[in-house]
This record gives C-alpha cells, structure tokens and sequence, in this order.
C-alpha cells in the first residue's frame, strides 16, 4: 500500500508538472497560491526546461550524425556564391549557426572541418585587407578548429602529421592555411616565429599527400611563402615561381588566386612590373565563375586585383 501510494504521488506530480509547463489545464499563478504553491511550479517548470533541452541536444546530435552531408553542404554553397557582398554579409551568421550546433556535438569532425574552413575563407577574403589583428584572431580560431578535427594540440611534434592520411587532408589543408596565413601576419611576433617551422611542416604534409587539392593551392601557397619571405627564413624566389606557374598550369588559370598571389608576392618582390600587370590583367579578363564551386573566391579576387593594380606606382620604384 505505501508503495501505490508512492507511486500516486508521483504520477500524480508529474501529471501536474506536465499540465502547468504546456498548458492543457492551466490556472494562472495569482496571489491567492501560497508560497509552497509558487516554489512547486516553478520546480516544475525547471524540471520540464531541462527535459526539453536534453531532448533537444540528443535530437540535433542524432540529426547531425546521421546527415553529415547537411554540413559540407554550407561550405559548398558558400564558395559557389558569385555575389561577394551577400556572401560577406551572409557567413558571419552561417558560421555562428554552426558553433551553436558544434555544443550539441562537440566532437563532431564535419563540423569542425567546417568551421575551419568557414573562418579561413571568411578572414582571407573579407578580413585580412581591412583588419590585419582581427583576421590574425579568426585565422587561429580556425586553425584551432582544425587541429581539434585532426586530434592534435599545440604544440605538438611535427612527426605527428604522418599520421595524417588522405581522408583527413581537407581539415589539414584548411587547418594549414589557417596557421599560415597567421603566421603571415604576425612574421614581427616571436611567437609567430616560433610556430614557423610547424605551420609549413603541416603545408609539406599536405603536399606530400596531394599537392594539386583544390585547384593547387598548396602550390599557390608554398609560393608565396618562398616568395614573402627572406633568405634566412627559408625564402626562395626561383622555386617560388616554379609553384606559380604550376598552380596557374593546373586549373588552365581559371583560379584567380595564383595569379594574384603571384602578382602579390613574387612579382612585387622581384620588382617585375610587366609581370605584375600581365597577371592583373588576366585576372581581369576573365569571367570568375568559369570554376563555379569557388566563384566566390574568384569575384572577391577580381576585386582585390583591382585594388592591388590602382596601388602599382607604391609598389614598383
């Protein structure tokens, strides 16, 4: 009998908690309830909070697990975007989606490759021109994203990165343009300095394991280190033109940013004028969604090229 009776009560508190928090028989809170009445629903309501959020976790965990093509789906529709304004206004809040998901499922790899991917590209095309300290934020935000895609931390020996394999080079290859990009930045920072050397271990990797990935960026890439950077850190001007012209030789010069990397850093750096306005002018001549799935890439470069072309008698002594 005590334990029917237990179990009355209980249902009975349920029963209650059920009907105040959604409301099939509600009678509104009113000065008349005494102060047991008042703490009883509000327990009731916290107990209903907590059991929809668990649910709601578990359900959004699930729907990311068992979906995963929803994922890469938002960083393929965010490159195919030809118009850059739409494109620049639209990822901040795609990326913030994104974050909110990942607490459902921290763990999740697709989404942490997305977001590296989503933060490198929204910071080099739309950040790092305007403001070079915060796009050094975001580039180490999506660097660290990466990492936690590939299971690593900093720091870490560059040793690690053979265990990398081909099914993780996308996060490795935006994990990698990430770190170099900040680095890049922040070349007058020993801290920088410091993670030089790991930054372009990470950028051999993924070139040892595939080179020509994404329309040879890892090309464009390697040049325009060895392009930037002097002698006593590693810089090579001849081998940088060697990665130039083979980037450029890949995608038949349909991606604008080896053209513009090229202009940018090797052109500018050898003091080659005629080169430098050859490339702009290519890049300007032609239409950027010849590749459609970075015509976003391409328009913003376009854009980019112009400026850099308006900036030549600064430039060029």
């Amino acid at each position: 009998m005590y334990l029917l009776s237990q179990r009355s009560r209980r249902a009975k508190g349920q029963a209650e908690c059920t009907d105040y928090f959604f409301g099939s028989s509600l009678r509104s809170l009113t000065g008349k309830e005494g102060t047991k009445d008042v703490m009883k629903t509000t327990t009731c309501r916290l107990a209903a909070i907590l059991l929809l959020i668990t649910c709601i976790t578990g359900c959004v965990k699930l729907a990311l697990r068992v979906t995963p093509s929803l994922i890469s789906n938002l960083s393929q529709v965010m490159f195919e975007e030809c118009d850059p304004l739409l494109a620049k206004q639209s990822i901040p809040g795609d990326l913030k989606l994104m974050e909110g998901l990942l607490k459902s499922d921290p763990e999740n790899v697709r989404l942490l490759t997305a977001l590296c991917t989503g933060f490198t590209g929204y910071a080099m095309l739309f950040v790092e021109d305007e403001d070079a300290e915060r796009a050094s934020r975001l580039y180490l935000r999506a660097r660290n994203y990466g990492l936690r895609a590939l299971g690593l931390k900093v720091p870490f020996e560059s040793g690690m990165l053979e265990t990398i394999v081909k099914e993780q080079l996308e996060v490795l290859f935006w994990t990698t343009m990430a770190w170099n990009s900040w680095v890049g930045l922040n070349l007058d920072k020993p801290v920088a300095l410091a993670q030089l050397n790991v930054s372009q271990a990470c950028l051999k990797r993924v070139m040892e394991i595939d080179g020509d990935y994404f329309f040879g960026t890892p090309y464009i890439l390697m040049g325009a280190i060895l392009a930037a950077r002097p002698e006593y850190l590693g810089g090579d001007k001849v081998r940088a033109k060697e990665y130039f012209d083979r980037a450029i030789g890949l995608s038949n010069g349909e991606f604008f940013l080896a053209q513009y990397y090229f202009a940018k850093y090797y052109a500018v750096r050898v003091q080659d004028k005629k080169l430098f306005i050859e490339l702009i002018k290519e890049v300007e001549s032609t239409p950027p969604d010849k590749l459609k799935e970075i015509c976003l890439i391409n328009a913003v470069i376009k854009q980019k090229a112009k400026h850099l072309l308006d900036m030549s008698d600064e430039l060029f002594l």
